[in-house]
């Protein structure tokens, strides 16, 4: 079997080998939607799952038709068991997930909360979590048993990132934990960024998280994030990019590129969205990705209608990473990540209602005229 990091080109695992096409680490939470209106004045919410590591496999498995599974944990009570409905929905295998004791009120192990408003316009949109003491938060090195995930079941790709790094301080050493195991097993090794200045400022800020991801980043072949990520997750700066970020050079991000590769020679691909804001609903959007020593830039999206926000660049890390598992090319996989997360954007909820037939669309340039 080829080890993931003899090349600077991804080496994959057959998939006649591996029961998994891609096994997700990270936490899932009900997420609370008060539709059109705000959280602080709602009253009444639908409900989603949703996580930065789980729509990934959730997106491989719904939209790409692909085995997916994720490693997690959750309280056993009546809000574990409706997520635990919502993902059977999703179709993402369960039997990884470590169910813990619930003690009655949550003093010492719960589910998370995410309520979110989508924004309109001028006003952005918010997210407000409910996170603390989560039964994820509170894994350790040694509870999953890796090998029997890479090797006797088999894994061709694990997708881990920053969000669930930021949980605890033990979640950063499990994470390390699955990915040793995984390059062990030939496994390719994706990690998305996903900086969230709210999960560090209590414990330690943005150095804390540069610590801890430049650490992990020396495990990972396909590096996965935005402009933001990357300064605040990594220690890199772009060159000519405002404080806000609202304006974004290609050239200049692009050359930050070269200098993540420098530094970290065993990243084979670096995947990221370009996301310019100008109201909550209308985005320039795009992507770029750097894989075998060549930039690719997906077909850009400018003024593209946003209904709901949240997922996109989640579902875009799975469409193009669907690309690089099938073989496509880099080329081909930054335009259908860029496609996929687009039309995750146009529906509600973190995870996506697209389908492959409408990704293709999209990457072909196609409008929306009514299919009928």
């Amino acid at each position: 079997m080829a080890a993931a990091t003899s090349a600077k080109t991804l080496v994959l695992r057959s998939k006649d080998e591996c029961k998994w096409d891609l096994v997700s680490l990270g936490e899932v939470m009900l997420r609370l939607d008060p539709g059109d209106v705000r959280v602080a004045t709602a009253r009444q919410f639908n409900v989603w799952e949703g996580g930065g590591e789980y729509n990934v496999a959730r997106g491989l498995r719904r939209c790409f038709g692909l085995k997916t599974s994720i490693v997690t944990a959750l309280a056993d009570n009546p809000v574990g068991r409706l997520l635990e409905d919502l993902m059977l929905q999703g179709g993402v295998d369960q039997s990884h997930v470590l169910w813990t004791k619930y003690d009655g009120v949550g003093r010492t192990t719960r589910n998370g909360l995410n309520f979110t408003e989508r924004g309109f316009g001028v006003r952005a949109a918010l997210g407000c979590s409910d996170r603390g003491n989560t039964a994820v938060s509170q894994l350790k090195p040694g509870q999953i048993d890796w090998d029997e995930i890479f090797g006797k079941e088999g894994a061709r790709w694990l997708h881990t990132g920053g969000i669930f790094c930021a949980l605890s301080e033990t979640t950063p050493e499990v994470a390390k934990e699955a990915m040793i195991a995984a390059r062990k097993h030939g496994t390719i090794i994706s990690y998305d960024l996903n900086y969230r200045d709210s999960l560090w400022k209590s414990i330690g800020g943005k150095a804390r998280a540069t610590e801890v991801n430049r650490e992990l980043a020396s495990y990972v072949d396909v590096m996965i994030g935005n402009e933001e990520d990357f300064t605040a997750a990594l220690g890199f700066e772009i060159e000519g990019a405002g404080e806000d970020l609202a304006e974004l050079d290609t050239g200049s991000f692009r050359r930050m590129i070269e200098k993540a590769v420098t530094k970290f020679p065993n990243f084979k691909a670096v995947g990221t969205t370009l996301r310019h804001a100008k109201t909550a609903t209308v985005n320039d959007w795009g992507a770029v990705c750097y894989y075998d020593g060549a930039f690719h830039e997906a077909r850009p999206m400018p003024d593209l209608e946003i209904f709901d926000r949240v997922g996109g660049g989640d579902s875009f890390a799975s469409g193009l990473i669907y690309g690089f598992l099938n073989e496509k090319g880099a080329d081909w996989a930054v335009n259908c990540g860029c496609a996929h997360g687009a039309l995750a954007m146009t529906t509600p909820g973190d995870t996506t209602m697209a389908t492959f037939d409408e990704v293709q669309r999209v990457m072909k340039g196609s409008g929306a005229r009514v299919q009928r």
